[in-house]
């Protein structure tokens, strides 16, 4: 059976939470993709599949969150420290300060308060990212307790060991992400106690290395195209003679994919055969690629009803969602990445994030209330990032029904999933559904 984690009922939801935990009892193998419809007569929302709360955001939580419960003496007294923000969303970490906690370090590694501050009696939580080993080096050298409260996601830990176990053999560790994200961080400093390593952004930076060890470019173009991203020392000819590929897990798992299998056929056109070439590919989150899967099939079944636009919901910082984002804007559908409901301020006007960017934006007309009612229901389609509580959407959802008068009670359009839980799968028939 799935993990149940202890995560405060304010975070999940009268609609959303009944919605999935309904898709989740039908059925535990997750083999369907569809996605779910929630019809409200003149609006209808469709649903991802799997989106929001994954196992590593609810195993932060739980900790997080027992960390105060068991110190609030410490949480009253200003001693109860997050490195930095524990998940991307700023709903979850604004209730966290607001319960006593404080920020060490913002997410691009500037000091808020100083770890000269910190003494044994302090209590530092470690973000679900992780962090570097030179961080956790420096608190526990100040007395920290640098396990008792840490929130690292298992599935960013399984890359960090796989980087260690392709380093002691002597290959050099390509990390597929972002360099400045707190992930990509602390897996580069993970991997670099075993091995020389280079992170690469995206299938153009996948191109270029490509060049270098298939030959056609020398040292000069690498360290000019790499600069700031590898470890120092590092020797395009020595040290990409052996290499694997692993992801910052929040990154497109079918980019990485795309990525490791580039990198796979340039040894294999240097040296004929890709036995310099480490499979790594056990290491991509399930939980993210769950979530873009999920995406993918909510997007393909918009359009095949005409989807009006798509609702992302997320934090304007969260890697995950952005890529989610990404897929809805390259199949043409109309997409506002929000924050939360407020940003749905009418439908004459919605704030949204430019995923690119961060900028925010604001467009007009965005939503069709006006759409005739004989060409059928206004069409939207709804996900989440995975550090985003189901309670955030629930608010989208009755934000977007206040400008339908005219449509379904909630009620109504929750019987469907009643009856999908009353007919579901006898818990125990088949394998384990695994984390949800």
């Amino acid at each position: 059976m799935a993990r149940q984690f202890a995560v405060p009922d304010l975070y999940r939801s009268p609609v959303v939470s009944r919605v999935k935990d309904a898709r989740r009892a039908a059925d535990p193998r997750k083999r369907d993709l569809s996605p779910s419809v929630l019809d409200f007569g003149p609006l209808r929302v469709r649903l991802a599949r799997h989106f929001g709360f994954c196992f590593g955001v609810e195993n932060a939580i739980e900790i997080a969150y027992r960390a105060l419960d068991e110190h609030p003496d410490k949480a009253a007294a200003g001693q109860v420290f997050l490195l930095s923000e524990m998940i991307h969303n700023p709903n979850v970490n604004a209730d966290l300060v607001a319960r006593g906690v404080r920020f060490l370090r913002t997410t691009a590694g500037e000091t808020l308060v100083p770890f000269e501050a910190l003494g044994p009696d302090d209590l530092v939580i470690i973000p679900a990212f992780g962090t570097t080993t030179e961080i956790m080096d420096e608190l526990a050298a100040r007395g920290v307790d640098v396990e008792a409260y840490d929130t690292t996601c298992p599935f960013v830990v399984r890359v960090w060991k796989k980087s260690a176990h392709i380093g002691q053999k002597k290959y050099t560790v390509v990390v597929h992400g972002k360099r400045d994200h707190e992930e990509t961080r602390a897996t580069f400093s993970r991997a670099a106690a075993d091995a020389p390593v280079v992170v690469v952004r995206d299938m153009a930076d996948a191109e270029a290395l490509a060049a270098v060890v298939e030959g056609r470019e020398g040292a000069a173009f690498f360290h000019a195209r790499f600069a700031g991203r590898t470890t120092d020392g590092f020797d395009p000819v020595r040290d990409l003679a052996r290499v694997g590929v692993v992801n910052q897990t929040t990154m497109l798992a079918t980019e990485t994919a795309a990525i490791a299998e580039r990198l796979r056929l340039a040894v294999v056109a240097r040296d004929g055969t890709d036995a310099a070439f480490a499979d790594t590919s056990d290491t991509l989150c399930y939980a993210t690629k769950e979530n873009q899967d999920a995406t993918v099939a909510l997007i393909e079944a918009g359009l095949s009803v005409g989807a009006d636009l798509a609702v992302v919901v997320g934090g304007s910082n969260s890697s995950n969602t952005s890529h989610l984002v990404e897929l809805c804007e390259e199949a043409g559908v109309p997409t506002y990445f929000v924050e939360s409901a407020d940003d749905l301020v009418s439908p004459r006007e919605v704030r949204h994030i430019d995923w690119r960017t961060r900028a925010e934006r604001t467009t007009r007309d965005w939503l069709p209330t006006g759409k005739p009612a004989a060409s059928g229901p206004v069409e939207v389609l709804l996900t989440a990032g995975a550090s985003c509580p189901d309670a955030l959407l629930d608010a989208v959802v009755r934000r977007l029904l206040r400008w339908f008068p005219d449509a379904r009670p909630v009620e109504d359009a929750l019987a469907p999933f009643a009856l999908a839980e009353a007919t579901a799968e006898p818990a125990g028939v088949g394998p384990a559904a695994g984390p949800a």
